[in-house]
């Protein structure tokens, strides 16, 4: 599996280019019902439908996304993937919670929320709520090949999902591009990310197959090391990791 080769640049105000992320990889800490694999990239829910927490091994750096793939699912189970950003090390933790939902966000300093396409944005102090709508998707998502959050610009390729080949699986492959499967399908890929603001803090941003979902959470430490979150829960039985492309600073 492809890791990044580039370093992370960061333009001003953000400061100088900073070193290269490692490769994403799961963290040995993790829920009770986890176990992943010897390469740390594919987590898998073994019994029950709890239990499924999972972090990044590493602190994830200034624009890097943390991206799983939908590999599993499970019926029977009511409930989905859940993402986000904390700033608890997972080797401080005295238990795994439970549920990342609520159970993780009530130790504080986490913010995680449940996987849909019309999700949680949050508008700006003193703008219109209509900001906080989820966008449209661009004309422009099967042609651009770089998505731009904020000051970050990401290649796009690694970002959509891919059917596995067969029958009817450029059919398929389109819907992913489109994004009109649902965004806990099977192969969907789902990242999660960080942007510092000039004031110290950070907005997170939620992917779901190329497409930007907005700022999700706003006011993240941004100083302090932000882990990814992943709550292998319900329906969703297992992720892995693909490795992103590194990100560059969008133009003014």
């Amino acid at each position: 599996m492809a890791a990044a080769s580039d370093p992370v640049e960061l333009g001003a105000p953000w400061g100088p280019a900073r070193p290269e992320p490692p490769p994403t990889r799961f963290h040995p800490v993790h829920g009770a019902n986890i176990r992943v694999d010897p390469s740390g990239t594919r987590a898998t829910r073994v019994e029950s439908f709890a239990h499924g927490v999972c972090f990044s091994r590493e602190p994830l750096a200034p624009g890097q996304v943390f991206l799983v793939e939908i590999e599993e699912k499970e019926l029977g189970w009511c409930g989905h993937l859940r993402l986000g950003l904390t700033a608890l090390d997972p080797a401080s933790l005295a238990a795994v919670p439970e549920f990342s939902l609520p159970d993780l966000v009530s130790l504080g300093h986490t913010w995680v929320f449940a996987i849909t396409r019309h999700h949680n944005r949050v508008p700006r102090e003193g703008r219109p709520e209509a900001e906080a709508l989820a966008p449209s998707c661009p004309p422009a998502l099967l042609v651009e090949p770089h998505l731009c959050i904020e000051q970050f610009r990401i290649p796009r390729d690694r970002l959509v999902g891919r059917s596995r080949p067969g029958l009817y699986s450029h059919l398929l492959d389109q819907l992913y591009e489109l994004n009109m499967l649902p965004p806990t399908a099977r192969r969907s890929r789902l990242g999660v990310l960080f942007c510092p603001r000039p004031d110290g803090t950070a907005d997170m941003h939620i992917v779901i197959n190329g497409e930007d979902m907005g700022p999700s959470a706003r006011g993240l430490p941004a100083a302090q090391p932000l882990y990814a979150v992943v709550d292998v829960f319900a329906s969703t039985k297992s992720v892995r990791l693909v490795q992103c492309r590194p990100c560059r600073p969008c133009a003014a």
